[in-house]
């Protein structure tokens, strides 16, 4: 769990944080250190629905069901915790359109899940269950239970995530032959793992004798083993669900295992949980366990803490590792990119004033160190910027790639790991705009470098000018003029000029806003092409 929250300090009795379903009592002492904890567990979705805009954050496991409905409702929510791996009870969507986080502890139930499915493995093959049953009613049936060993059989891993690959390792240490299908996972990450990589489903399904499956639920994978995929398994194989119910077609698996095609089946998921009815309960071969794979003290334990760190981070400004909806990126690349975050964002503030508000299409390049880290949160900052004071959802880094889609604004993204006369820099250009950043100093003070395409160096203020005029004698002096009689005071100027276009860019901080009737005078200079006062955010 990576964490960005100052120790012992007080909670804030401001943040609100609703428990809604019973947490480890480490992460629920974890939230208090830091926010105000109400406990949710007994009230109904009504009384969810009635006080849920008091909180700040609220924090679910599977039960609770977080729709468009409610998030509208919450008009205060900034972040929702799903103390667990999947947020199929979230409505991401409508969580992103309000630029609400959602996180969740992706990593909390891994091992349990995983030693889960190995358990349900050996249950199938040596009829754990199904003995257990017959012998506790007073019947000894060795014979009718024997069973097969695992060693030398081969297990198809359809999906080689977190738990997928623990899956894939464990198996290996039983002597187990282990293939997998996962097309996102690179050619040499098998090799890695010592797996065979399967081209396709097909493939896996014909040499599998286990075929357990660590899919998310989606439009693509819902429903993917049916009865025309069980056809192409091979014979007497068994599959073993402990990922998400509805992955699979019960009746068809059902059927597929009273017909003796199957050997059997274990399955810990249903569609609708809790589940007291299924084409799965009663079928000799099949094992079901009510959803267990996270049910263990040490991941209950990791979920509620993990979860808690999250939605304290989110909430005070820190490190979010886990969100779903804003660009993942590791604590060693939030460390290195936090400074740059405002950075991005001033810069697409200036970007969209000097652009006239036509942003599109928008490139965002990074240089130096930075592109080992991605573009995709320089640029989410970038876009609230640019969007600032645009829209009537105030933009965000979970909105604003949304709401820059939903207006149409293109994003081009580039990375070059060569350096050009600083360690990092960042650059937005919209057609012949063109500005650059980058930090200074142990402070990570935010800096212009460039602007349309000329070197010009200086620091971003919260009042800040750029002009471009003709580059002859006495143009700074009109502008110092004009200011000054106006009770301006100058912070300080920059001056950039470009022989090839005669063009000079001239930027200046002050100590106050700027009148329109001021900028209007300045750009009543002869020479003068453009002037731009922009009021940036330093936050």
């Amino acid at each position: 769990m990576a964490v960005d929250a100052q120790a012992g300090q007080l909670p804030r009795a401001d943040l609100r944080v609703l428990v809604c379903e019973k947490l480890a009592d480490a992460g629920v002492e974890f939230l208090r250190q830091s926010v105000t904890v109400d406990d949710g567990t007994a009230w109904t979705k009504d009384e969810l629905a009635d006080k849920i805009g008091d909180y700040d954050g609220i924090v679910v496991r599977s039960a609770t069901k977080v729709t468009a409905e409610l998030i509208e409702r919450g008009t205060r929510l900034k972040v929702i915790g799903r103390a667990g791996t999947g947020v199929d009870n979230v409505d991401v969507g409508a969580a992103t359109r309000r630029g609400i986080v959602v996180c969740n502890a992706p990593e909390s139930n891994s091992l349990s899940a995983a030693e889960h499915t190995i358990a349900l493995i050996l249950a199938q093959a040596r009829n754990v269950a199904q003995a257990h049953g017959r012998l506790v009613e007073g019947a000894w049936e060795r014979s009718k239970f024997g069973g097969i060993e695992v060693t030398g059989k081969t297990l198809g891993v359809v999906g080689l995530g977190r738990i997928g690959r623990l899956v894939a390792e464990r198996a290996k240490g039983l002597r187990m032959n282990v293939v997998a299908y996962d097309p996102f996972i690179a050619e040499a990450r098998y090799k890695e793992l010592g797996i065979e990589r399967c081209e396709t489903l097909d493939d896996l399904y014909v040499q599998s004798d286990f075929v357990t499956l660590h899919m998310p639920a989606t439009p693509e994978t819902r429903g993917m083993i049916n009865a025309e995929a069980i056809a192409k398994m091979k014979p007497g194989a068994r599959v073993i669900n402990v990922a998400r119910g509805d992955l699979l077609d019960a009746q068809a698996l059902a059927d597929a295992v009273v017909s003796g095609h199957l050997a059997g089946a274990a399955v810990d998921v249903f569609p609708e949980e809790p589940a007291t009815e299924s084409p799965l309960f009663g079928v000799p071969g099949i094992v079901v366990t009510p959803h267990l794979g996270a049910s263990t003290v040490e991941a209950q334990d990791r979920a509620g803490v993990d979860v808690a760190g999250q939605v304290v981070a989110a909430l005070t400004g820190g490190v979010v590792t886990t969100a779903v909806n804003i660009p993942a990126v590791s604590a060693e690349g939030m460390e290195a990119m936090r400074p740059f975050i405002p950075l991005a964002r001033q810069l697409g503030q200036l970007q969209c004033a000097l652009a006239g508000g036509q942003v599109s299409p928008l490139e965002v390049i990074i240089e130096g160190a930075l592109a080992d880290h991605g573009t995709r949160l320089l640029t989410s900052a970038a876009l609230v910027g640019s969007l600032c004071g645009h829209t009537a959802e105030p933009p965000n880094l979970v909105n604003a790639p949304h709401l820059a889609e939903e207006r149409g604004i293109k994003v081009m993204e580039t990375t070059t790991r060569q350096e050009r006369d600083y360690t990092n820099r960042v650059t937005l250009r919209t057609g012949d705009v063109s500005i650059s950043g980058t930090t200074i100093g142990t402070t990570s003070r935010t800096r212009l470098v460039s602007a349309f395409d000329q070197d010009i160096e200086i620091e971003l203020a919260p009042h800040i000018g750029i002009f471009r005029y003709l580059d002859v004698p006495g143009m700074i002096g009109r502008v110092g003029s004009i200011l000054g009689a106006a009770g301006v005071n100058i912070a300080s100027m920059a001056v950039s000029r470009s022989r090839a276009e005669g063009l000079a860019v001239m930027a200046v901080t002050v100590d106050s806003p700027v009148s329109k009737d001021v900028a209007d005078q300045i750009k009543a200079i002869d020479g003068f092409e453009n002037v731009w006062f922009v009021e940036l955010s330093l936050e």
